[in-house]
This record gives C-alpha cells, sequence and structure tokens, in this order.
C-alpha cells in the first residue's frame, strides 16, 4: 500500500506542476482553448514520465513501456484536437487495437453511445492501456483463448449520472494478484480518483481480471449522447 504521507506529497507536486504552468500559459497570452489543451497534455506527460519511471525495474522496461503510454497519449490528443470529444467505444477499440486484440475476435464491447472530454478521454485512455498491457503481459490475453467483453451503462443518479464500465477478462489459467503495487494500478485506483473523482474495484479473478470504474458523468467529464446531453463546461479546478 502507498504511504498516505507520500500521496499526499505526490498530489501536492502535481498541483503545484499545474499552477507554475497556469501562471506561464497566462503570461503567454493564449487563447483559453489552447491553454486548457496545452496545459492538461503537458501535465499528463510530466505525470506518466515521474510515475513510469517510480515503477520501472530496470532502463529496457520504464523504456517500452513509456513509449506506449505516450503512444496511447498522443492517439487521443490527436482525435480530440479534430473532434473536441473522444466517442468511448472508439477509444476502447483503438487501445486494444493498438495491440492487436480485436474487436468480434477477441474483444467485445458493447454501451450507449458516450462522448468524453479531452481530459477525461486522456486519463481513461491511459487507463485502458494499463490493463491492455497488463493482460497481454500477465493476464488472460497472454493466452490464445484469452478474451476480454468490455461494457458500460449509463446510471441515473444525483447530482449527476454515473457511467459504470466493467472491464472483464476470461480464459486466464490461474490469474493471480500481483505482489508489487505497479504503474497500472496506482493509475487506477490514484489518478483516476484524483482526476475523474473515479472509483475503482479491482478483483483477480482465476480466469482473469475484472476491473469494475464508477465514474461521475459531470460536464467536464462528458456527455451521454443517447440521453439528454451534458453542456460542455470548463473544469473548476483547472
Amino acid at each position: 500500500m502507498t504511504d498516505p504521507g507520500d500521496m499526499a506529497e505526490q498530489l501536492a507536486a502535481v498541483r503545484a506542476d499545474n499552477a507554475r504552468l497556469r501562471r506561464l500559459l497566462n503570461e503567454a497570452g493564449m487563447p483559453d482553448s489552447l491553454r486548457h489543451g496545452v496545459r492538461n497534455t503537458t501535465a499528463m506527460l510530466r505525470t506518466i514520465v515521474r510515475r513510469s519511471a517510480e515503477h520501472a525495474g530496470d532502463v529496457e522496461a520504464y523504456a517500452a513501456h513509456l513509449d506506449g503510454r505516450l503512444n496511447t497519449l498522443m492517439r487521443v490528443q490527436a482525435t480530440t484536437d479534430a473532434f473536441g470529444e473522444a466517442d468511448l467505444h472508439t477509444l476502447i477499440s483503438d487501445e486494444l487495437m493498438a495491440h492487436l486484440v480485436r474487436e468480434g475476435e477477441r474483444a467485445t464491447i458493447t454501451g450507449p453511445r458516450v462522448r468524453l472530454r479531452p481530459k477525461a478521454a486522456m486519463v481513461l485512455a491511459l487507463a485502458l492501456h494499463e490493463l491492455t498491457s497488463n493482460g497481454i503481459e500477465h493476464g488472460s490475453l497472454a493466452l490464445a483463448p484469452g478474451r476480454v467483453t468490455v461494457s458500460w451503462q449509463i446510471e441515473q443518479s444525483d447530482p449527476e449520472p454515473v457511467l459504470a464500465l466493467i472491464w472483464k477478462e476470461a480464459g486466464g489459467s490461474e490469474v493471480t494478484k500481483p505482489t508489487h503495487r505497479g504503474f497500472g494500478t496506482a493509475l487506477l485506483e490514484d489518478m483516476l480518483a484524483y482526476e475523474l473523482e473515479a472509483q475503482s474495484d479491482l478483483t483477480h479473478e482465476p480466469d482473469g481480471l475484472r476491473c469494475a470504474l464508477s465514474i461521475p458523468l459531470a460536464a467536464r467529464i462528458g456527455r451521454s449522447v443517447d440521453g439528454e446531453a451534458i453542456q460542455a463546461a470548463d473544469d473548476d479546478r483547472e
């Protein structure tokens, strides 16, 4: 488990970095939309580099994992730059396909249409990258019969609806909980909570990992396209 004191220091460092970057961009006179985009991407890059180094076992592993995480970030950045938002289904299928896990073959993806704001899309895409990488390196997707089902629904709640997403692997054999807490676990349990106010539940079942995420679908996070649209709004914490 992470020491509470260390966690508080890490969160304070992230907030301090964001504050410094905010001042620099304000002084540069950038338009609001561009300023938010640059700040979000730069802050995310800093977090990925720092956290990857903290959890890397050696230089080669650090380089390989960092490259994959940055590729995910850049892919989402290109999408949100072009369309302003990211479609959740596409976000999932693209990440799986980047690891040669094809929908309709080894992956099933199902849920209502949801569009995510840029920052939320980046954070969730990184979580999906860690789940996919872990499944291929250590979980069910390392085996030929291994499959994954990613499903979600919108649950009505107060004050905003909740995006309930489940990642469920199957076809594995004697999957066990890792002996140490790596970058992926820290991201799923800590970064999602900090950035998206999400709750996560990781269960290492015998045939594969099950990850349940509960994310408040506030305006700064995204909107349900099938239901009543949620008006986009800026993140007050930014």
